[in-house]
């Protein structure tokens, strides 16, 4: 679907509820004004209808700009306090989808280890950075790994299904690197946070590139499942086309 330069799937809309599939690079939300086309500005462009008619738009998760993948909107202020409330109760299960570098000596693992915003503890040039700490938020993400993928550079890849059982800012992204595993394409929780700080300045470049092999981070939100009005739902995204080739499937 595209809205006023706003693509993105439908994957499925109930007379209370829309699912959609995110692509990578489009905003949630606007940041500021004059910025560009967001999700937001697509949503209420298409339910432009139900908007006049009493209904609103209210999204349930809200994915990074890099991260892609399914999306929950309520189109009635009675179904957002619903979904509102299974996710604060944790009823409501999502799986992720995640490129990482290297294999994981298990198939199966889980990491459970506090999350706290770093610049709370120590100094950080990044304000928005996370990181595993004692005194921190209680965070547990379950994986398994789907795929490992031998490159014919010499890279070793996996690809990795997550569960996040809590809900903390960049978990799964922290719970990986902290294993040992950052995601493919991850400017800040990489090889290196300043590659998030040259990216600010300068943009994509060769030497990020070489660095990440993917401008943006290879983690796609692929489940989502809530029981509404006493019936079980669940929608699922595919794998998109760069993170496809990235693992060569």
């Amino acid at each position: 679907m595209r809205i006023r330069e706003v693509h993105f799937t439908v994957l499925d809309e109930t007379p209370e509820l829309l699912v959609i599939d995110k692509p990578p690079g489009l905003l949630v939300h606007p940041t500021k004004p004059g910025g560009p086309p967001t999700l937001w500005d697509g949503l209420r462009e298409l339910l432009a209808y139900e908007m006049v008619n009493g209904g609103q738009v209210s999204l349930i998760n809200r994915l990074d700009r890099e991260t892609s993948g399914v999306v929950l909107v309520c189109k009635t202020s009675a179904a957002a306090r619903k979904c509102a409330m299974a996710m604060q109760e944790g009823r409501i299960r999502k799986q992720y989808l995640a490129v990482v570098w290297g294999w994981p000596v298990n198939d199966e693992f889980e990491i459970d280890a506090p999350l706290l915003r770093l610049g709370e503890v120590a100094e950080s040039r990044v304000w928005l950075k996370r990181g595993v700490h004692a005194g921190g938020a209680a965070a547990l993400t379950r994986f398994r790994v789907e795929r490992r993928v031998g490159r014919t550079d010499g890279m070793r890849l996996a690809l990795v299904r997550a569960y996040p059982m809590t809900g903390r800012t960049h978990q799964i992204r922290v719970h990986l690197a902290h294993a040992g595993f950052p995601v493919v394409g991850d400017k800040l929780y990489g090889p290196d946070e300043r590659h998030y700080l040259d990216f600010i300045d300068r943009g994509w470049t060769e030497e990020m590139a070489a660095a990440l092999l993917l401008p943006r981070q290879a983690l796609h939100s692929t489940v989502l499942e809530v029981s509404f009005d006493g019936i079980a739902r669940r929608w699922e995204a595919p794998l998109p086309a760069d993170l496809r080739e990235l693992i060569g499937a």
